[in-house]
């Protein structure tokens, strides 16, 4: 049975309830539920806007059209599977978007596949047909050096250097948001397209037809949230490592940039600043006056910005009230550990409880805004399980299964909700991990503990871009990846220039790693701490590198306005600062192909350098003028052409004729 209510087609037929709705302009949302009624979840989709729609009904069809984007649900008009909803989507001109599986070549499962699990829940999975030709982007960002994700099966879920954003914008013109956090997996296939999550009660997702794939992404922030607009301090260089364990130290690094006359933005304090996880606060022996060193940091036009893991020691002082209030995760079998970490068994506090929440940011008002720090990493935002046996565990929400994505959405909006109390308008949280909405409580999201190898710096090319896709325009990577790296080594050195080169054009420039060799220490009474990675900051590599990263330091201060105005652009469209090249080119059939170069917003076109010895780069340009920033050589686009690449440069090309005098200026660098 079809009915009309108010703006809504709703469609019951077989056990099925399933209501299609306007969600914004040219977008639909789509919620369905086996035996039951529709739930109104606001996981991430916010509020919609207004929008005229039109529905007809009739005894075996319907539709609803709002602006560019028609749903048909219609049945089979006959046979076996007359009783099983099948939804077609079209755009304006009345072209086929995407479309339910046909039951009558697939006849199990169904669409809508709802199969029962101990609980009362229900693993729901959704198929598609697939379409020859089809490319898919965004996404998140997944380990991989592949920007085109179709042919992929990608993991619903939250890892270490893995960020699941499960909205995908589809090169048939449509955006696809899985508004689901359960774990769970998606597959573009050759043969078909399924979501699945492994426990839920309804199906819920989101669809919006564009004309391009900047209008697809852009609607899609709107619907999930616009981030806020990134302070002074988000655009110039940002200095870490793991770790600065003093108070001295840190103040000495700061200085050094000073005494260089090198500008630096935010210098990070890593974890391991406290006494044991789950403090949440400076340990006096190595941080004696917090306040004053902030002062001191601020005082140099330097924001300090300090590590916060989610973590509970067993022998923090916080632990047995957070564990009595029920404010930490369960498990559900074992021993009640999540992470064992250095000489400490933990916790991890549940940010899905707003009870947690509140508690955690009062110690950090307390301990950290209280004594001038503003800035928070948020670390293990995943959260980084011991073993990832999600069935294991359980939040505030319910079942990990079928809530744990949202973790660290819900983090970030921890720190968001509390530094806005606090008067703070534009909240920054670097954070390890993030999920639909994250951008709207101001995550900044690095790539994760990535390592120092050429593979793994080709593979963030591809997660920038789909991230930014995924709607998440603050993205970055540790500069020379986490793991390992050793300052004395030749080889890693041409690594990290490379990487520092790509990172001056990204969202964010950010230095960070456990470098080698490491030096153990121990406090006053004896005992083992967290050992420090070698120096990282850019005298650590020697003078010929020192010059040639204060060059491209000095270059991100040449394109600061720019970068600005990129960041206004996020702030009030979505758009994302680092693009692949179809986002200004949409017409341009090469560009949905090129993976290792990029746009850093609509003026410049980047191609970094991603081998080992490698002088030259061939570099695809499309159609216009492109001039080379660092030569000033212009040329015709439409071709793929070879450019020379020293250690010293990267090509990076000016669209017609823009930003001209940032050539002279490079040049006197």
């Amino acid at each position: 049975m079809v009915t009309q209510e108010q703006n809504k087609l709703i469609w019951r037929t077989s056990g099925e309830t399933m209501v299609v709705e306007p969600w914004g302009p040219n977008a639909l949302r789509v919620r369905s539920v086996m035996m039951g009624e529709i739930e109104d979840t606001d996981y991430a989709l916010l509020p919609p806007e207004k929008t005229a729609c039109t529905i007809e009904t009739g005894r075996d069809r319907a539709s609803i059209t709002n602006g560019k984007l028609t749903a048909v649900v219609e049945l089979a008009s006959s046979g076996w599977f007359r009783d099983h909803g099948k939804l077609t989507f079209y755009n304006q001109k009345g072209e086929i978007l995407f479309e339910d599986i046909d039951q009558r070549d697939m006849p199990s499962p169904r669409p809508r596949h709802f199969q029962p699990v101990a609980g009362g829940e229900t693993r729901l999975t959704c198929s598609f047909r697939a379409y020859e030709g089809e490319r898919f982007y965004g996404m998140g960002q997944y380990q991989l050096e592949k920007l085109d994700l179709k042919g992929c099966v990608l993991e619903l879920a939250q890892q270490n250097t893995q960020a699941s954003v499960p909205f995908a914008v589809s090169s048939r013109g449509y955006g696809f948001f899985w508004h689901n956090p359960a774990v769970g997996r998606v597959v573009f296939g050759e043969n078909r397209t399924v979501w699945t999550a492994e426990s839920a009660r309804q199906c819920d997702f989101w669809v919006v037809a564009g004309d391009t794939p900047a209008e697809i992404q852009q609607s899609y922030v709107r619907a999930t949230g616009l981030p806020p607009m990134m302070p002074e301090y988000g655009l110039g260089f940002w200095q870490c490592k793991a770790r600065y364990w003093t108070q001295e130290q840190v103040l000495e690094v700061a200085r050094g940039y000073r005494e260089r006359g090198v500008p630096l933005d935010v210098l990070v304090i890593d974890f391991f600043h406290w006494p044991r996880m789950g403090d949440f606060r400076f340990d006096p022996e190595f941080f004696p006056d917090p306040q004053g060193m902030a002062q001191e940091l601020r005082a140099m036009g330097i924001e300090p910005m300090v590590s916060v893991w989610t973590p509970i020691d067993t022998r923090s002082e916080n632990f047995e009230e957070m564990r009595d209030s029920n404010l930490l995760v369960h498990v559900e079998q074992g021993m009640q550990i999540t992470l064992r970490f250095f000489d400490g068994e933990t916790i991890y506090a549940d940010m899905t409880n707003p009870d947690t929440r509140a508690y955690v940011w009062e110690k950090l008002r307390q301990n950290y805004v209280q004594n001038g720090i503003h800035l928070f990493w948020l670390d293990e935002a995943e959260p980084g399980y011991m073993v990832y046996d999600y069935g294991n565990y359980r939040y505030h929400l319910g079942p990990a299964l079928r809530a744990g994505n949202l973790y660290p959405q819900l983090y970030a909006r921890m720190i968001a909700d509390g530094m806005r109390a606090e008067g703070e308008e534009n909240p920054v949280s670097l954070v390890r991990c993030a999920w639909a909405g994250s951008q709207r409580y101001g995550a900044l999201v690095w790539s994760g503990d990535i390592a120092s190898t050429w593979e793994s710096f080709r593979r963030q090319i591809c997660a920038g871009m789909n991230m930014g896709m995924a709607g998440i325009p603050w993205w970055t990577t540790d500069i020379g990846g986490f793991h390992s790296g050793d300052i004395r080594d030749p080889a890693f050195h041409e690594l990290l220039l490379r990487w520092f080169q790509w990172g001056t054009f990204c969202p964010v420039m950010r230095l960070h790693g456990a470098r080698l060799p490491k030096t153990d220490h121990v406090n006053k009474a004896g005992q083992p701490i967290l050992d420090e990675g070698a120096p990282n900051e850019i005298w650590s590599y020697g003078p010929e590198m020192e010059a040639l990263l204060t060059k491209f330091i000095r270059i991100r201060e040449l394109i600061r306005p720019y970068v600005r105005a990129l960041m206004r652009t996020a702030h009030e469209t979505g758009a994302p600062l680092l693009r692949p090249l179809f986002y200004e080119f949409p017409e341009d059939a090469q560009a949905w192909t090129c993976k290792d170069e990029f746009l850093f917003g609509p003026d410049l076109l980047v191609a970094p350098v991603l081998e080992p010895g490698e002088g030259e780069r061939r570099v695809y340009l499309p159609e216009g003028s492109w001039t080379h920033l660092f030569t000033g050589e212009t040329v015709e686009g439409g071709c793929c052409r070879a450019f020379p690449a020293p250690h010293t440069e990267i090509p990076v090309f000016l669209r017609d004729g823009r930003h001209a005098e940032w050539v002279d200026a490079v040049q006197r660098l």
